[in-house]
């Protein structure tokens, strides 16, 4: 790639202590900087701190009005500060338009509404929920957003997993030749703590964690769609527990799963954390990852827990799925509401050896798709995105 391209990163806010794709940004521009690249952030609001020196900042003004009208306003002044700009290409992330290459990583909006449905287990909630949907305005926006983005011009589209590439097609009828898949990753240093085994006996010990528990980790800000309730049944059915703990870190209200522990009898088994800004300690201190989501594209949470050496356990409705080929790296369930089926797969990763075997093998795999492996993908994308742009 031409190291001296002009890149421009088209996203409203990039605060990468909120995480998600605000950090995966920060990320990125640190790397195309390192590479020689000019980047042009196009933005509301920034942390400076978290992204590199050179950064061209281009301030838009942040949008405000009802929350289904913000995306627009936003992605209109995104495009008209885009038509004067010397870029190479630019790259849109989210609910705007106009921009060479769109990398939605938070898959299709269409697709999302459709897979939170799932969460319900009983199909009058999903019926009573479908139609709460088409009563919602924020729906239609982004709906009708959506199809700006991807059918008024040709971009050139990354997916990060099969999954969100088959979801283009189903929905959008989106061909092959506009749709290139690079699977999401994250910075492993992030998490190349060298004190990790003394870090894990201190926050064990502050949780009341024994030696010899095997500690499940769960983190998530939504835990509805990202299965919470049917792990706690799957807790429920584990035929012992007794050595078993499960740590639930992400959010602050926890008050109805709370209950329902109790309602389950697995109040000794669960422990809630809350928020936490030193998450990489949570990773630490467990033994495996359970993530029975109902929607990821390509959930970060598992990369992270495979940097640090976790097993892990999720649905098929995960994107990183296609990067585990189980039972090596730990197990990918079909339904999250299958309680049997998710327990038994925690079961699995309660024997020692057997937990060990599919730790050594995450971190294989983790060392096996790296952030410059991803990286190196996407500059090729970029390059073919120039090449469209000079050609028309």
């Amino acid at each position: 790639m031409n190291k001296t391209m002009n890149i421009a990163l088209c996203y409203e806010s990039v605060l990468p202590a909120r995480g998600g794709c605000e950090t995966y940004i920060g990320d990125l521009a640190r790397r195309l900087a390192a590479d020689g690249c000019q980047v042009h952030l196009y933005a509301s609001q920034w942390d400076e701190e978290s992204l590199p020196a050179e950064t061209v900042y281009h301030r838009l003004p942040a949008a405000r009005g009802p929350r289904f009208l913000r995306p627009w306003r936003f992605g209109a002044a995104c495009a008209q500060a885009l038509k004067d700009a010397p870029s190479h290409v630019s790259i849109g992330f989210n609910k705007t338009w106009g921009q060479d290459v769109q990398y939605p990583q938070g898959g299709l909006h269409v697709a999302s509404a459709e897979h939170n449905l799932r969460k319900h287990a009983r199909p009058w909630r999903r019926t009573l929920a479908r139609v709460a949907k088409c009563c919602d305005l924020a729906h239609w926006s982004y709906s009708l957003l959506e199809r700006r983005q991807y059918l008024t011009h040709r971009p050139l589209v990354i997916v990060n997993s099969c999954m969100v590439r088959d979801h283009f097609r189903c929905w959008y009828g989106i061909q092959p030749d506009d749709l290139r898949v690079v699977h999401s990753a994250i910075d492993p240093e992030r998490f190349a703590q060298a004190d990790r085994f003394k870090r894990r006996q201190e926050w064990r010990e502050q949780w009341a964690i024994q030696p010899d528990e095997a500690v499940a980790l769960f983190v998530a800000v939504n835990y509805r769609l990202k299965g919470l309730e049917p792990l706690l049944h799957a807790v429920a059915r584990l035929p012992n527990r007794e050595r078993f703990r499960l740590l639930v870190a992400g959010h602050a209200n926890t008050g109805a799963y709370e209950r329902l522990t109790e309602q389950l009898g697995v109040t000794a088994s669960v422990r809630f954390l809350g928020p936490r800004s030193d998450i990489h300690n949570c990773y630490f201190a467990s033994d495996f990852l359970v993530h029975p989501t109902f929607y990821d594209p390509c959930s970060l949470v598992v990369l992270e827990a495979l940097a640090c050496g976790l097993p892990v356990i999720t649905s098929r409705f995960n994107g990183a799925g296609e990067l585990l080929s189980p039972p090596r790296e730990g197990y990918v369930v079909d339904n999250p509401h299958d309680h049997q089926q998710l327990a038994w797969s925690i079961g699995q990763l309660l024997d020692p050896a057997r937990r060990r075997a599919c730790a050594e093998a995450a971190r294989r795999t983790a060392t096996q798709w790296t952030f410059e492996m991803h990286y190196r993908l996407l500059r090729q994308v970029f390059e073919e995105a120039a090449a469209r742009k000079r050609a028309a």
